[in-house]
C-alpha cells in the first residue's frame, strides 16, 4: 500500500521515517514544497493554492492516504482539503489536549508558527482542552527557515526554551514537524524540568486505525 507524506520543507521527512520505521511493509511518497518553504507567515488561500497540484499527484500515483506532516496546514486548511481530495488525510496538530492533561504546574509551551498561532484551530484547541492552563507561546518564526538553511542556531533556542522553563512551564509541545529536527537539543534545554511532546507516536497511531479497513 503506498502512502503519501506532506510538509512545506524537510521537517516532514521526520515523519516519513518514523512511519517507514514502524510500518515498513508500507510504500512512502515523501513530497514537500521547496520552493515556497517556509509557510509559517503565508496566507491560507495562498498555501492552498501551493498544495493543491502536490496533492493531487499523490492520488495520481496511487497514495490510498496521504499524512498531512504540517501543522501549518493542518491547523488552516484540513477541512478544505478534505472537501477537495476523497482519499483519507491524516494530519499532525498542536498536542494541546495532551500536553493540558500532563501539565503539573499549570503551565504549558507551543512551540508554532505564526500561521498555526493565528489560526481558529488553534484557539479552538486551546478553548476545548486548556481553559484552565497557562500556555505560553515562543517566538519561533524564524526556526523554520534556521533549520532548513542548516544553520541551527543552539544559542536562540536556548533563549526560547529558557523563557519558557523560567516560566514554570513543564510541558514543551513542538507544534511544527521541522522542530523534530532540533528535538535532541531542547530536551537536553528542559533536562527534567520539562517534558518535550511531538506528535509521530500518535500519528503513527492514528494512521494504522485509518489504514486497517482499506487493508
Amino acid at each position: 500500500m503506498k502512502v503519501g507524506v506532506f510538509d512545506s520543507g524537510i521537517g516532514g521527512l521526520s515523519v516519513a521515517k518514523a512511519i517507514k520505521k514502524a510500518l515498513p511493509e508500507l510504500e512512502i511518497s515523501f513530497k514537500n514544497d521547496p520552493d515556497h518553504v517556509p509557510y509559517g507567515s503565508r496566507q491560507p488561500d495562498a498555501i492552498f493554492r501551493f498544495i493543491e497540484p502536490i496533492f493531487q499527484s499523490f492520488i495520481d500515483e496511487g497514495c490510498q492516504v496521504i499524512v498531512v506532516a504540517c501543522n501549518t496546514v493542518t491547523t488552516t486548511l484540513i477541512s478544505r482539503l478534505r472537501e477537495r481530495f476523497e482519499v483519507p488525510l491524516v494530519a499532525v496538530e498542536p498536542m494541546v489536549k495532551p500536553a493540558a492533561k500532563l501539565t503539573k504546574t499549570g503551565v504549558i509551551a507551543v512551540c508554532a508558527t505564526p500561521t498555526t498561532l493565528a489560526s481558529a484551530r488553534y484557539a479552538e484547541l486551546k478553548r476545548d482542552y486548556a481553559a484552565d492552563v497557562t500556555v505560553i507561546e515562543p517566538d519561533c518564526s524564524d526556526w523554520t527557515r534556521m533549520i532548513e538553511a542548516g544553520e541551527v542556531d543552539q544559542a536562540h533556542i536556548a533563549e526560547r526554551i529558557n523563557s519558557a522553563l523560567e516560566q514554570n512551564a513543564d510541558v514543551i509541545v513542538l507544534g511544527c514537524t521541522h522542530y523534530h529536527w532540533i528535538e535532541a537539543e531542547i530536551k537536553t534545554l528542559a533536562g527534567n524540568r520539562a517534558t518535550v511532546m511531538q506528535p509521530e507516536s500518535a500519528l503513527i497511531r492514528q494512521l494504522q486505525r485509518v489504514l486497517a479497513p482499506l487493508s
